[in-house]
């Protein structure tokens, strides 16, 4: 195992800046998720980890030692891609090995790690198959058994779960967590599902546009996001945003939405009378209340069973609401809502900070 550290790392095509001065240092052990939209850089990122693609400046270690020019080979990673990647022609278990034999290990210790990783991933009864013989799940198992078997000091995984349906993408996500609370090998994950940082990482790496936008844990992020990129990516159903103006009556601080409704917001964050804001609200964290202080126009209701989530208009914006419970209101009617202050997370509209 070892640690991963980027020193001002940036990749440039051309004119183009893809990355720009990306600093992140990743302990010995930890799982790390790279999260963001298409096109924002993480995939390059772990690439470049890789050896897959030029550092255009900055430096990449692995452990202490300087990988800028290291071929992929000789850097001691495993690399789970997106697209499974298996020999068509050969059987789970030559596939798994395939590695190993190329280095010209002994027939014997192939067997034995072969063997070690199809236990961890509940192989053993698909070592003779061929993969068109096997589910989507079981390939990506094998897969994951292919990286393993190498022993490696960093596992890369580059949107693993991505070509799995819903459910099989649940159990995979789990079965990884799982392995890597088995193995500890340091771990780099890449995905756009901010459902899968959340529940896997021990650090979430937000990216967006090549640069990095907060580094945190998952609940860290999720209760004090940095800017309001991070608080509307992290948390499904995602953040509302309320455009609102700032009035201070004595002590208390009211935020004023666009149709005249008031909220009020946390009395000791630095505001003053007229400043423009933007309030996020969780969809968890508005609440149905008969005398609630917001009222809203339910557009669209989705039930779903244990909680309902639904869709309303106010102060000229669309918002969800997510409630526990089967909350009884159907599109048309006027709902009455409310929120604790503490819940409310306060931006500048204009550079997107939080505010206090």
């Amino acid at each position: 195992m070892a640690s991963v550290s980027l020193d001002k790392v940036q990749k440039n095509y051309g004119a183009l800046n893809v990355l720009q001065a990306v600093d992140l240092e990743i302990s010995d052990g930890e799982f790390v998720v790279l999260v963001g939209p298409s096109g924002c850089g993480k995939s390059t990122l772990l690439r470049m980890i890789a050896g897959l693609e030029e550092v255009s400046a900055g430096e990449i270690r692995i452990g202490e030692r300087v990988v800028n020019d290291v071929a992929p080979k000789d850097r001691d990673i495993a690399m789970v891609f997106q697209s499974y990647a298996l020999y068509p022609h050969m059987d789970v278990s030559a596939n798994m090995g395939f590695s190993l034999a190329l280095r010209k290990t002994d027939k014997g210790a192939i067997d034995n790690r072969v063997s070690s990783a199809a236990d961890r991933l509940g192989l053993n009864k698909l070592l003779q198959r061929l993969p068109r013989q096997l589910s989507g799940g079981q390939r990506q198992r094998v897969a994951m058994g292919r990286a393993i078997v190498r022993d490696p000091k960093v596992f890369l995984f580059d949107e693993p779960l991505s070509n799995l349906d819903a459910k099989l993408r649940v159990h995979m996500r789990t079965e990884i967590k799982a392995l890597h609370q088995q193995l500890k090998t340091t771990s780099v994950y890449v995905t756009h599902d901010q459902v899968e940082a959340m529940t896997m990482a021990d650090r979430i790496v937000v990216m967006h546009d090549g640069v990095v936008q907060q580094v945190g844990a998952p609940l860290e992020l999720y209760d004090r996001p940095a800017n309001s990129f991070v608080a509307g990516f992290i948390g499904s159903p995602g953040m509302n945003f309320l455009p609102a103006t700032v009035e201070r009556a004595g002590g208390q601080a009211i935020a004023v939405l666009a149709d005249g409704q008031k909220l009020a917001v946390p009395a000791e964050l630095p505001l003053t009378n007229g400043d423009k804001i933007s309030v996020g609200i969780r969809p968890e964290h508005l609440r149905v209340q008969a005398d609630g202080p917001l009222a809203a126009e339910v557009e669209v209701v989705e039930p779903l069973g244990m909680s309902t989530q639904f869709y309303a208009h106010m102060a000229g914006q669309q918002i969800c609401v997510f409630a526990m419970g089967r909350v009884s209101v159907k599109p048309g009617d006027t709902v009455r809502l409310a929120a604790n202050p503490e819940s409310l997370h306060l931006f500048d509209p204009e550079t997107g900070r939080r505010i206090g």
